[in-house]
């Protein structure tokens, strides 16, 4: 059955682009292009990049992770699939020039047919900005005015802005990409951060949180409808999105770095078979939430395909 045919909420895979993430330990290309086409193949709905430049927090121990970088994997990802939606799971605004990462997820959009979801944030991690030479301080005033030059560009094409930490002068978007309003765009916010939701909700097309459990977002989701209403904005014109941990009985099964085995615990992964699966995607459905992004455990070929019957149950209705 094609995907979304009666599904009630899109079922998206992030792929494990962190070192640890995998059973065999670090990612190459090749797993990941593997990975993705069988994710499309057996109907998940779309695919999702982390966006860090390395791993150091209390999660690590002081070690220092490798990942993949963002951008480069989503454009070959755009290549590689055909029907799967793209996002950035998010895109951290302070390590590029905003008006350069609007260029860069319109010509993405391009490259995928109109098939990317522009995930952004303000970034968190003080171990990668300091390596990477990227400012750490008021991270936020920083996102807010990268927002006032993408989200212009995107769905304008234009921008003319000059702010304390960015500027994009007389700056527009030539050759845009299918979508003349461009991608959606979509915030990670926290709900007791209200400058986040204040700004989610001024500009976003989706609000995302991490959160796999469907009793601790809904009242969530009720802080995100007041940030609408503050802003004059309808809360039913605002999507939602969650990240949810899965574990599927295939071996060999588990992270293979400790960090991301203390991740998983922390985060709260679900357990059960096909059915139990679609159960709980179609209790986050009927709590209002229409995309999901799936952590897998394990993240193989084996671990797709275990996943893929409660996919098949979904549909069902």
């Amino acid at each position: 059955m094609a995907a979304g045919s009666a599904r009630p909420i899109k079922v998206g895979l992030v792929l494990p682009t962190v070192d640890g993430t995998m059973p065999d330990g670090m990612p190459r290309w090749s797993d990941l292009k593997n990975l993705a086409q069988r994710a499309e193949a057996v109907s998940f709905d779309s695919l999702w990049i982390p966006d860090h430049l390395l791993f150091q927090d209390a999660r690590t121990e002081g070690e220092r992770i490798a990942v993949w970088e963002c951008w480069s994997i989503l454009a070959a990802l755009a290549a590689a699939t055909n029907r799967v939606e793209l996002g950035t799971f998010v895109a951290c605004t302070s390590f590029r020039n905003p008006a350069l990462l609007a260029k860069m997820a319109d010509t993405v959009d391009e490259i995928s047919n109109g098939r990317l979801i522009l995930g952004l944030g303000a970034g968190y991690m003080e171990a990668e900005f300091r390596a990477f030479g990227y400012p750490y301080d008021n991270l936020m005033g920083r996102f807010e005015e990268a927002l006032q030059i993408i989200h212009p560009l995107l769905h304008t094409g234009a921008v003319d802005f000059k702010g304390k930490y960015y500027e994009a002068r007389d700056c527009e978007l030539l050759r845009r990409g299918p979508r003349r309003t461009g991608p959606p765009i979509m915030i990670g916010a926290r709900p007791d951060r209200p400058r986040s939701l204040r700004l989610t909700a001024q500009y976003a097309d989706c609000w995302h949180v991490f959160c796999g459990q469907v009793r601790r977002i809904v009242p969530m989701m009720k802080a995100v409808d007041e940030a609408c209403t503050k802003m004059g904005r309808d809360p039913s014109t605002l999507q939602r999105t969650s990240t949810v941990m899965f574990e599927v009985p295939v071996t060999p099964n588990g992270y293979s770095h400790p960090a991301w085995r203390k991740f998983k615990e922390a985060a709260g992964s679900q357990t059960g078979g096909p059915q139990e699966i679609a159960d709980t995607l179609r209790a986050f459905a009927h709590a209002g939430v229409s995309h999901v992004q799936v952590w897998l455990d394990p993240y193989s070929l084996a671990g797709i395909d275990a996943f893929a019957p409660a996919l098949e149950l979904l549909d069902q209705g």
